[in-house]
């Protein structure tokens, strides 16, 4: 790859990281999280600093032309010339525009283990978008290079949604994955890759922290058909000190999605000393148990150092392991752990007769035991997005 001279560490590691496509989309093998980073996409044009903007339809005006976002639960008032918590949100003369609509700094084709969905569309590719910014700034989060970056210091494609549908069937990909950082900060151009993805029989899935507004959400739910959502812990003082936000909008979310059919899974990231008590998982646990159902697939992955907790040790397997028992003891089903890979708590079991029914190491699937939605030895459900599955 060829540096280009004059770029700040920023950039560079913009490069270098996540600021690129990570896997080329003319040939994307689906084989693990090895990634190479190529400088250009064929038939992609971009440049840093790319701006496309759309106006939002989610912003109420106020006096003195500010405006008040009503996208996320922030709810920030803006001034003219001002933007949001998320800094790609902008109110130019008392209108407030979104400045990333189609031009995401970030495509990738993933497994859709990587999202992690685990019961959805098992062994298939999922094309991965992300544009710059962030409406969380967690401390530990593993994108911090496009999350907590304005949209004129990334590198950034243009890629409009219909472009985005025609590449994800182009690349054999069953699913297009709003991902990576928050997918709220640009809802209007997940809205219309979703709509635009369903005509053409692409499953539309997202990550998401979850930190959303009930009517956009409500919205998003006519075209979404599956979301994977951080709860990244369980006590409003751990998402203000971690994340500069709240739990209770982030329990609204999950019960809204599972409400209105959306395929849920559930990941919480345990981070030693800060949301790793047992007894407060315990609690999570039972919530997910009595509000949203035993079913709900929940991942506990471990945390790497990174970003602004660079001084925490890895989470030890062990805690991970006793989350696990903890949650299954409770009564969920469908409990996983990642970030561990070989672990046989990556495994899919049936709750009924305790087969092994996925077999999976990192993003790669061993072997498939689900038929037609069904456990292949007892009959048993399993919930989840199982058709067109390999």
């Amino acid at each position: 790859m060829k540096v280009q001279q004059g770029l700040s560490r920023r950039e560079f590691v913009a490069i270098c990281g996540k600021g690129l496509c990570a896997l080329a989309l003319t040939s994307c093998p689906l084989v693990s999280a090895r990634e190479a980073y190529p400088s250009e996409k064929p038939g992609l044009e971009g440049h840093w600093g790319l701006i496309e903007t759309k106006l939002s339809p989610y912003f109420k005006p106020l006096a003195g032309k500010e405006v008040q976002c009503l996208l996320c639960p922030h709810g920030c008032v803006i001034s003219p010339g001002g933007r949001g918590h998320c800094e790609v949100r902008e109110n130019r003369q008392g209108q407030l525009y979104s400045l990333v609509y189609g031009n995401p700094c970030t495509i990738n084709i993933d497994p859709i283990e990587k999202k992690p969905f685990f019961h959805v569309l098992p062994g298939t590719r999922s094309f991965s978008i992300a544009t710059a910014g962030c409406n969380f700034d967690c401390k530990f989060c593993q994108n911090w290079e496009i999350s907590q970056e304005v949209p004129e210091k990334t590198f950034n494609f243009r890629l409009p949604p219909a472009m985005a549908v025609k590449l994800a069937r182009e690349n054999q990909c069953a699913s297009i994955a709003s991902t990576y950082v928050e997918p709220t900060i640009f809802f209007e151009y997940m809205y219309d890759i979703s709509m635009m993805a369903q005509q053409k029989g692409i499953l539309s899935v997202c990550h998401s922290n979850g930190y959303i507004n009930p009517q956009p959400l409500e919205d998003l739910t006519r075209y979404l058909g599956a979301a994977c959502i951080d709860l990244k812990g369980f006590t409003d003082a751990f998402y203000q000190e971690m994340s500069e936000g709240s739990l209770q909008p982030v329990l609204n979310t999950i019960k809204h999605l599972r409400a209105r059919g959306v395929h849920v899974e559930l990941v919480n990231l345990l981070i030693p000393t800060k949301n790793d008590a047992l007894q407060v998982v315990k609690k999570m646990c039972l919530w997910i148990k009595d509000e949203v159902g035993a079913d709900v697939p929940l991942h506990f992955t471990r945390f790497y150092p990174l970003y602004k907790l660079r001084n925490l040790p890895p989470t030890p397997v062990e805690t991970l392991e006793q989350a696990r028992a903890t949650a299954l003891s409770v009564g969920l089903e469908f409990v996983y752990i990642g970030n561990v890979p070989g672990h046989t708590g990556e495994n899919t079991y049936c709750p009924s007769c305790k087969k092994a029914l996925i077999a999976r190491r990192g993003y790669y699937i061993l072997a498939n035991q689900v038929v037609k939605g069904k456990c292949r030895y007892c009959g048993r459900g399993i919930p989840g997005i199982w058709q067109g599955a390999s």
